[in-house]
């Protein structure tokens, strides 16, 4: 029977791990994590992300911040703001919330934050540390930081001897993704829209992850007997019926299909997405253990 990852109990398991590293390290050092939240502009879902890594950092008990700025902020006074940021000794997090309203150059304000409060894990130091397989001094990227945990969790630490395909090649998450998986021991694959015959690709592997953006796209047909599937994607589609809701989220995967062929198989809404805030947590409470020279938790 093919067993559905619940993403939301392993994201509140590793949430209860956070509260209990900011609880020690307020009884060593006196130190609360300190994560600051920049968000530009008046974009409804980026309001509504923003939120929720607020209210979610104020439960872990760290002092967060929120900074809202207008969407005619300048890059010079973003660029202000971050310097600001990193050199205040309480904050340990900088997160700029993801797209920035034009002219606005969002590589150069991300690349700006000092690589030890890069929290996001997107400072070309973090993924330069990761390729090279440092994962004792980088921060890796929140969302496959966050597929790694759920993979971990059906296989173990070591991917020996098992075939891992990703889907998707981006900076966000395919190729850190890939990285980790490698780390881990896997052999890896990365697959992309330009991969001659992606669906045998998929079908050899043991762990698929699939970070396309395309609705439903992997069927049942292109898996292996047996495969971890790891959906990231979050698709809006037509709902056709009398039902109220005209759209509902699917992912990448065609997951009625895939179900009855995975051993391991994430949902969408409920699988990674709930990760991504958790391994933010946990990313700014490691940020705030190396700050105080003490040693950081693992996740």
């Amino acid at each position: 029977m093919v067993v559905v990852i619940e993403g939301k109990k392993v994201a509140s398991t590793v949430i209860g791990r956070v509260k209990e590293a900011t609880s020690k390290l307020a009884g060593l050092r006196n130190i609360k994590p300190g994560l600051a939240v920049v968000i530009v502009g008046d974009d409804p879902a980026s309001h509504s992300y923003v939120g929720a890594k607020s209210r979610m950092a104020k439960e872990c008990g760290f002092a967060s911040v929120q900074y809202t700025l207008p969407s005619d902020t300048t890059q010079d006074d973003l660029l202000g703001l971050v310097e600001a940021l990193n050199v205040d000794p309480t904050v340990h997090g900088i997160l700029v919330q993801l797209p920035l309203p034009e002219p606005l150059q969002s590589d150069s304000i991300i690349q700006s934050i000092r690589p030890e409060k890069d929290v996001d894990g997107l400072n070309v130091v973090n993924a330069g540390k990761l390729a090279v397989g440092d994962v004792t001094t980088g921060l890796v990227s929140c969302t496959p930081a966050g597929a790694m945990v759920l993979i971990r969790q059906a296989h173990g630490e070591d991917l020996s001897g098992l075939h891992a395909v990703v889907v998707g090649r981006s900076n966000l998450f395919g190729k850190p993704m890939a990285q980790l998986l490698l780390n881990s021991n896997a052999t890896v694959t990365i697959a992309h829209s330009r991969t001659k015959d992606l669906a045998a690709i998929c079908r050899t592997a043991d762990i698929l992850v699939v970070a396309v953006g395309r609705p439903q796209m992997v069927k049942g047909h292109w898996l292996k007997t047996g495969a971890t599937v790891i959906d990231v994607g979050i698709n809006r589609i037509a709902v056709s019926g009398p039902s109220e809701a005209k759209t509902r989220l699917v992912g990448d995967v065609a997951f009625d299909e895939c179900k009855d062929i995975a051993s391991v198989i994430t949902p969408v809404p409920g699988g990674v997405g709930p990760m991504t805030i958790a391994m933010l947590m946990a990313n700014t409470v490691i940020a705030a253990h190396r700050a105080a020279g003490v040693d950081a938790p693992r996740f």
